[in-house]
Formats: C-alpha cells, sequence, structure tokens
C-alpha cells in the first residue's frame, strides 16, 4: 500500500473527517447502511492537512499526468481543492457545476477552458462515481479533454470502477477505505474481525444493509 494513501488516511482520522461506526452503521440517503461516514470539506479547515492533500494531488498530476493543462474542480466539494491544486502546479483553473445555471450566460463551467486542452478533475470523494462522471462529461462537452477524475478518497466499489471503465475516463485517488482500514486497525480504533467485516461491506454493501435492516 502506498506511503500517500496510509498518510492521508491517517490525516482524515485526526481530523475526524471519517467516523467509523460499524456496530451502529449509518444510513446514507440512498437508504443504503454503511459503517463509515466521511466528510472531507473538514480538511478546508486545517491548514496542514489541506496543504498536505495539495501536494498529494500535485504530486499524482506530476507522475501520471504531467501533460495536464488545467485542473477543474467539481461544485462545491472539488472547487477549494482545485485551487490549491492549481496554485500548487501553477496551471489555470476551472469549475464545474452539476448543472448550468438558470440566468445570466448559462454557464455549467467557470473559468477558461479552450478547445482541446487537457484537464484533470478534482473531486472530493467518490461512491457510485456518478457526479463526478456527469463532471467530466461538461468538461468533455465544452471541449476539454479529461485525462483523469481525481479524488481524495474512495470506497473502492466495483461499481465505481465499472461506471469509470464505461465512460472512459481513468480515476485516481491519494487515498481509499483499505488504506483507512489498515490505519484504523494500526491506531487500535477497529479489531481484526471488524477489519474483515468493514472490508466485506465494500464488496458487497447491499447484503450488509439487509443484514442490519434485519
Amino acid at each position: 500500500m502506498e506511503q500517500r494513501e496510509k498518510q492521508i488516511a491517517k490525516q482524515l482520522l485526526e481530523i475526524g473527517a471519517v467516523h467509523l461506526r460499524p456496530d451502529n452503521p449509518f444510513t446514507w440517503t440512498s437508504g443504503l447502511r454503511s459503517p463509515i461516514y466521511c466528510d472531507n470539506r473538514m480538511t478546508m479547515s486545517y491548514p496542514e492537512v489541506r496543504a498536505s492533500v495539495a501536494r498529494a494531488f500535485a504530486e499524482l498530476v506530476r507522475e501520471k499526468y504531467p501533460e495536464a493543462e488545467v485542473i477543474a474542480g467539481t461544485a462545491t466539494a472539488g472547487i477549494p481543492h482545485a485551487a490549491w491544486v492549481a496554485n500548487e502546479l501553477e496551471l489555470p483553473m476551472i469549475y464545474v457545476r452539476d448543472k448550468a445555471k438558470g440566468h445570466g450566460r448559462n454557464n455549467q463551467i467557470e473559468g477558461v477552458l479552450r478547445e482541446g486542452q487537457k484537464v484533470v478533475v478534482i473531486e472530493d470523494l467518490i461512491s457510485t462515481g456518478g457526479s463526478s462522471i456527469k463532471a467530466a462529461d461538461a468538461v468533455k462537452e465544452a471541449g476539454g479533454q479529461v485525462l483523469s477524475v481525481l479524488a481524495i478518497f474512495s470506497y473502492q466499489f466495483d461499481k465505481a470502477e465499472k461506471a469509470f471503465s464505461d465512460a472512459g475516463y481513468p480515476m485516481d485517488t491519494i487515498s481509499n477505505y483499505t488504506a483507512l482500514l489498515e490505519q484504523a486497525k494500526e491506531q487500535g480504533i477497529l479489531q481484526e474481525e471488524q477489519v474483515t467485516e468493514l472490508a466485506g461491506w465494500r464488496l458487497n454493501p447491499e447484503a450488509y444493509t439487509a443484514k442490519w435492516n434485519s
């Protein structure tokens, strides 16, 4: 497991951006029961953590997408991170609304995106991938070439992997669910049997939801 993934997971746990409740699962708006709740917006309030996230994103772009010309943030949670990454890389930034605004120029993308420019999209969290793919589609429809969608954290659902593959967009994260479980075990937050159960939830969240609801 990459050191970067474990370090970001450790920081997310330390600031309370991630909560683990294996014995009292959260209920998502979709109705899915989840042993984890992730609020990466909290990173904005911790200068050291947000700087660490920005550096990790910038390193990832330099390593895998050095040809990137524009950094795009998803509204709203991806915007601040995209701004910090764009500043780190000295690249232009844009942001993508979930839909075109209903007044003025009816823009869905704010900022300057020129035809054919190579874009990396910054997201805070990937669950099923739907909203992230929608943002990437908007960039593509506006003439940009999407190199990848980057996120702070992913639940690593098979559904998301398939969705990105079907849409034709690479997806990269600087941390993930597996790294988080490992860190939680190392810090004594989770016991070995809890780690095993939570790893199973990632593979079949619907089955675990049915079990927890019974």
